[in-house]
């Protein structure tokens, strides 16, 4: 045999398009291609390629986008190993949909997440970024996907470009792709954050992610049928100090919400503030923040804190938590007479 024979469709018959024309050194030896056959039909001129190591391309012609993606999961799973692989980086967030990423045509590399104990070397199409902890990869049509939020913080490792950053952080929050405070999350494990313009796009990304949690807030609202409140206000005493911004505020009950964006930082993930940022001025800000919270307690004052991940995921239980505020207000102490102010 030389590399003019033609495979028969019995040797590969039974595979998709897809899986027909791209496959392992392992695959062809089961159909009956012993390896230097497979090696003479991929010289200078031959009907096959060989990408990457031990993943043929059985045509000679560019490869599509299809195709490489096959190509580069076969890589890293030539061999059983534990722990899941997947796609991600750029290439990720093309096939999650987000306008910002690049085409994956454009790219020359794929970026491959395995976990740190995989011995995979980046060759060819195949860029492998190693992980301690693995996420649970998302399915979109057939192809293993890394999380968004997660997509997200291994491109911005590589990109340099200010405005890139910002745009595929903007889009991934208010695309609805994930929550700012996840995405945060996943850029401090990443050890981006100490570059000033990812801390600029996190500035933004906190902003668009409190406006998503006020949306949230206000649909939570007409949608349980809790009564109007005073909206985004300023609270002080007549004549007196003041003592801080609310989201909503129902006066006759003296109920108070504040959205909770700091919770999903630190809950439990270890987070402990982000390189670039002062972090003792932050916590000089919080510390602030919760005097003031305590000072409207010891007026009388409610203050029910909302997370915007549970107001997406459990709207009517927040609502339920806000209605019983409400409803037993009466078996309080009087509230003292606050100044409420548009912010």
């Amino acid at each position: 045999m030389n590399h003019d024979t033609p495979l028969t469709p019995r040797l590969l018959g039974d595979l998709s398009d897809v899986r027909r024309r791209v496959v392992t050194a392992r695959t062809l030896r089961e159909r009956g291609v012993p390896t230097s056959l497979a090696q003479e039909r991929c010289r200078r001129g031959g009907p096959w390629q060989r990408p990457l190591p031990g993943v043929y391309l059985l045509h000679a012609g560019p490869p599509t986008s299809e195709e490489r993606l096959h190509a580069v999961l076969l890589y890293a799973r030539r061999e059983p190993a534990p722990g899941a692989v997947m796609i991600t980086g750029p290439a990720a967030l093309a096939l999650h949909g987000l306008a910002s990423a690049p085409p994956l045509p454009s790219l020359e590399r794929i970026d491959l997440l395995v976990p740190h104990t995989r011995r995979l070397r980046s060759a060819g199409w195949a860029r492998i970024v190693r992980a301690h902890a693995v996420p649970e990869p998302q399915d979109v049509a057939g192809v293993p996907l890394a999380p968004v939020a997660r997509a997200v913080a291994d491109a911005v490792e590589r990109l340099t470009d200010a405005v890139a950053v910002r745009r595929l952080m903007t889009e991934a929050v208010r695309g609805g792709h994930c929550e700012a405070q996840v995405l945060v999350r996943e850029l401090t494990r990443a050890r981006v954050l100490s570059r000033p313009h990812v801390v600029d796009a996190v500035d933004a990304l906190l902003a668009e992610g409190r406006a998503l949690g006020e949306e949230r807030l206000y649909a939570m609202v007409r949608d349980c049928g809790l009564p109007d409140p005073y909206w985004n206000v300023d609270l002080r005493l007549p004549a007196g100090p003041y003592l801080g911004h609310v989201d909503a505020y129902w006066p006759g009950q003296a109920v108070a919400v504040e959205l909770d964006v700091r919770r999903g930082l630190d809950d439990g993930e270890g987070f402990d503030g982000f390189d670039g940022f002062d972090v003792r001025e932050a916590d000089t800000v919080w510390t602030e923040h919760v005097r003031r919270r305590e000072a409207l307690e010891r007026l009388g004052v409610t203050v029910v804190r909302l997370c915007p991940l549970r107001l997406r995921d459990a709207p009517r239980e927040q609502a339920a938590v806000v209605r019983t505020a409400l409803m037993t207000w009466e078996e309080r102490d009087p509230a003292a007479h606050l100044v409420v102010l548009p912010r």
